[in-house]
């Protein structure tokens, strides 16, 4: 018997089987390879219905951990809750020192949490931090608004229908980012922010803060005091830029609230250093608020009588804020 080539209808028969093969094996070589590195998902064409996920997407400092709770009904717009100055590396402190999660749980929004950043105020520095021995120099700008957007218009986030809100030195820092990028952010909530940093003695408060916040060194954030990127990123200097910008800006008295139970020698210590930190944003968000009315420019302002500077009171305040969050976003 003759062997030669293999009759057409073979041929034909083969690279369908061949085809069939390949159709089973992409998806899950594409699910392993989205599994290792959050920049290699597929595009999607909208984003996930419901759920929690924790990434990695790449950035000029590494892989930075990012939690994410996916919009209920698979929209496209995206809150990003930015931490405080003591931003831990392993979670973010909104999804276990809030409810936050729960409350938006069943809304058509996104919810984005980056991990990490510990003193950065969010921000792009200057140089490594000096007094820590930091490795790599905070970019913490550019990923928020060019890695993190790309990674997520892959999962069918909008790089245009996003809000960003914080507490502290995250509620600073999503003024700054949302006067910035404009094009990004449809809202911006500060939460017992420090909205004017220019103020006497305020940038050495800050100073004092992040050297007390793992030993960083100010001056590699933003250079010596009278540098302009201090200009650059103080909300009462940048206020015009905020026209038009939906806003939720709120801080309390510093009086003890609910909240406020302490009982050993320690919780004393906390709830006093909460009423003075809470104490001196009011102070700066008072003045903001003064500045924002000398310029025509509309905000939602909240001053509890009582609370500090605290997370049961920001869990709170995002409760407050969810409703105008949802509006501006149109989720």
């Amino acid at each position: 018997m003759r062997i030669g080539r293999p009759r057409f209808s073979e041929r034909l028969k083969q690279r369908a089987l061949g085809l069939t093969a390949a159709a089973l094996v992409l998806p899950m070589a594409a699910g392993i390879a989205g599994t290792a590195v959050a920049g290699a998902a597929p595009v999607a064409h909208r984003a996930p219905a419901g759920g929690f996920e924790e990434v990695f997407v790449p950035s000029a400092m590494g892989p930075i951990k990012v939690q994410i709770q996916w919009a209920a009904h698979g929209g496209n717009a995206a809150l990003y809750l930015l931490d405080g100055l003591r931003a831990r590396n392993d979670r973010n402190a909104w999804t276990f020192e809030t409810n936050a999660l729960d409350q938006f749980r069943n809304d058509n929004v996104t919810l984005v949490m980056p991990v990490g950043g510990e003193s950065s105020f969010y921000t792009d520095w200057m140089s490594p931090s000096n007094f820590n021995g930091q490795k790599g120099t905070y970019k913490w700008e550019t990923f928020l608004t060019q890695d993190l957007p790309a990674y997520l218009e892959t999962r069918g986030v909008s790089r245009s229908n996003n809000g960003v809100l914080g507490l502290s030195m995250g509620g600073s820092a999503a003024l700054t980012l949302a006067a910035h990028h404009r094009d990004q952010f449809k809202f911006a909530g500060s939460l017992s922010g420090y909205l004017n940093i220019s103020a006497p003695g305020m940038r050495e408060a800050i100073r004092v803060a992040m050297l007390d916040a793992g030993r960083y060194n100010v001056d590699a954030m933003w250079g010596p005091p009278w540098n302009k990127q201090w200009l650059r990123n103080d909300p009462f200097v940048f206020a015009p830029q905020l026209k038009g910008l939906s806003m939720y800006v709120s801080a309390a008295s510093g009086l003890p609230g609910a909240h406020d139970n302490p009982r050993a020698p320690i919780d004393y210590f906390n709830t006093a250093n909460g009423m003075a930190l809470e104490a001196l944003s009011l102070a700066n968000t008072r003045a903001f608020q003064v500045r924002l009315g000398t310029l025509g420019i509309p905000a939602t302002y909240s001053f509890p009588a009582r609370g500090t500077h605290a997370w049961k009171y920001w869990e709170s305040e995002l409760w407050n804020a969810r409703p105008q969050i949802l509006s501006a976003l149109n989720a």
